[in-house]
């Protein structure tokens, strides 16, 4: 069993190298080998050089910034060709727990029915959303316990952000997408149904791709043993001009993709509506949207 991990670096040279070392330090059954495959949008000869002493390591080159979704194809093609079983999306900005592998190997991902596996994931302590937290709650503030659509307006939704785990979310159950930051999947998936679809770049591409999975006849399935902590929004920052793009036009993409006619009209009406009122990102959003410069859009430099 080969087990491939695939996290982005960009900007963010520390936050990857704590990853590869936290996954170093995970448990490995007999028989199973695992391997962190680091795409570096950034090209960083420093990070290079620092990862090197690290054996399970394969660093992979990027043509530069090519985003999320397009770095990720760089991963992915890379852990099918060399073989893994087992890949899994692992964003850079996260706290890994020594037993994340036993966890993962224990989950239903072996089920020949199970298309892909999330788990479930915290704020990293100091990352929260809000402050109203007592010291002993941090750490075990849900930021994804699951996910669900609002189709009515197409918006995906984690389930217990911002709640305290008491065990609530205790438990295996189907679940409408699985974010990227961690996504686990399979090879033989992947094969059948397609990577990232190229076009989102950043946002609604991990939904697009569960779309397809169960489309395919497999499920998604959320698994409360399989933790992980999130120093939420690292790179793109909530609620910053890049955010507000990419959420904007990527909605408007995702929806004429899956969306019911009525709502797909709805969704063409609010877009009329920013293209004259909005913000100036979404107002560029829309522009994009509508002229389909898609991908990287009016952000992110194409290849």
């Amino acid at each position: 069993m080969k087990i491939g991990f695939i996290t982005i670096n960009f900007h963010s040279d520390q936050d990857t190298l704590d990853v590869v070392k936290q996954l170093d330090k995970n448990s490995l059954p007999l028989g199973v080998s695992s391997t962190v495959y680091v795409v570096d949008n950034d090209n960083s000869s420093e990070l290079k050089k620092k990862l090197a002493k690290y054996p399970q390591v394969v660093y992979v080159e990027s043509p530069g910034n090519i985003g999320f979704a397009a770095g990720n194809n760089l991963g992915f093609r890379k852990t099918i060709e060399d073989g893994c079983d087992l890949i899994v999306l692992i964003n850079n900005d996260t706290v890994v727990p020594e037993d994340l592998i036993l966890k993962i190997l224990a989950s239903p991902i072996a089920d020949k029915s199970i298309g892909a596996v999330g788990g479930l994931i915290y704020f990293a302590k100091g990352f929260e959303f809000e402050n109203k937290y007592q010291k002993d709650e941090l750490g075990k503030v849900v930021w994804y316990a699951g996910g669900e659509y609002d189709w009515n307006n197409v918006y995906a939704k984690h389930i217990g952000v911002n709640e305290v785990d008491t065990g609530q979310f205790d438990g295996v159950r189907e679940t409408d997408f699985i974010t990227g930051c961690l996504f686990i999947t399979k090879a033989e998936v992947l094969k059948k149904v397609g990577l990232f679809d190229e076009r989102y770049c950043l946002y609604f591409e991990d939904s697009d791709l569960g779309m397809r999975i169960k489309k395919a006849g497999f499920k998604l399935v959320f698994d409360s043993s399989v933790k992980l902590w999130h120093k939420v929004a690292q790179s793109s920052g909530i609620g910053s001009p890049l955010n507000d793009y990419f959420i904007t036009r990527n909605r408007l993409l995702f929806g004429m993709d899956y969306a019911k006619t009525r709502t797909k009209i709805a969704l063409l009406r609010e877009a009329v509506k920013k293209s004259f009122i909005g913000t100036k990102a979404q107002k560029q959003a829309v522009r994009d949207f509508f002229i389909r410069k898609l991908g990287g859009g009016s952000w992110i430099k194409q290849k």
